[in-house]
């Protein structure tokens, strides 16, 4: 299989929940590290409240249900995981214009915990079994 058809064959969606606890964990994680080098508590603190803020939007539009007999429930779950993320690009910025510091430790540990999220979600979805196989 070529890799252009491996990115091309649908497969069924992964649960949500594994991806999500890792990342978690890896923002719950991050506390330690922020304690022992002297970063901004509070910066740990607002990327963690952030990160809370999105999973919780997220598990939301989880709910909906998706699918071509389901199409306003579909375009609300796309409108809001762009919201959700502009969300928090706004926040960042916001928070960046009066306390740059805060900013960047709330983006970092915000980050860390998507990048994880994300790579774990593209790596059960694209090891999953395609549909129709």
């Amino acid at each position: 299989m070529s890799a252009r058809d491996a990115l091309g064959t649908p497969r069924p969606l992964p649960n949500r929940l594994m991806p999500a606890l890792v990342g978690s964990a890896a923002v719950v994680l991050a506390l330690p590290i922020f304690l022992l080098t002297g970063l901004p508590l509070a910066g740990w603190l607002l990327g963690a409240a952030i990160w809370a803020g999105a999973q919780a939007v997220g598990a939301l539009l989880a709910r909906l249900p998706l699918g071509a007999v389901n199409l306003a429930a579909s375009g609300v779950v796309g409108f809001g995981m762009m919201v959700r993320a502009v969300a928090v690009v706004v926040g960042l910025v916001a928070v960046a214009t009066v306390a740059p510091s805060l900013a960047l430790a709330a983006a970092a540990v915000y980050a860390v915990g998507y990048t994880l999220e994300l790579a774990l979600g593209l790596t059960l979805y694209f090891g999953g079994e395609p549909v129709g196989r």
